[in-house]
């Protein structure tokens, strides 16, 4: 469900998104979709998103956004590195200007050393323009790190 902050939030970037002429995707794993619900929970939002991709299973980074296995097995998914492989691989696979990715331990469980339940990276790649990255560390409990990973995201999406 999409809370009432989250739908105004969505409903804010979308105006200005589609001001600007800007179309954007997302790729999402540790949230699971909820970027573009929230996005899609607007209606009108057809003229802006263009696609969202689910890539939950690594096996599904990599055959759905083109993230080297490699990568993967390097430096793991929860990375700066995948983050940005992700939203690029979005980006050019929807043909839009702006793509977000997320991946995370939302948890409980998944803890490793170095990357605590919360530790969350987002990319947001941009047609013709350089690709940034963020990590967090969000407190809470899965469905409030997942709540503060969509908000983010929505905020990294904005134009300019």
């Amino acid at each position: 469900m999409i809370s009432q902050d989250m739908f105004a939030q969505a409903e804010a970037l979308l105006a200005r998104l589609q001001a600007a002429g800007l179309t954007v995707a997302t790729a999402e794993s540790c949230t699971g979709g909820l970027v573009a619900a929230s996005l899609t929970a607007v209606p009108g939002s057809s003229a802006t998103v263009l696609a969202g991709f689910v890539t939950y299973a690594n096996s599904a980074k990599t055959g759905m956004l083109g993230v080297a296995e490699e990568l993967l097995n390097r430096v793991g998914a929860v990375s700066e590195e995948v983050a940005r492989a992700m939203a690029e691989g979005a980006l050019a696979r929807a043909g839009a200007d702006l793509a977000v990715s997320t991946t995370g331990i939302a948890g409980p469980g998944g803890a490793v050393p170095g990357k605590p339940v919360g530790t969350v990276w987002l990319a947001v790649a941009r047609r013709g323009g350089a690709t940034t990255a963020r990590r967090h560390v969000f407190p809470g409990d899965r469905t409030e790190v997942r709540n503060a990973t969509v908000a983010e995201a929505l905020r990294m999406l904005e134009p300019g």
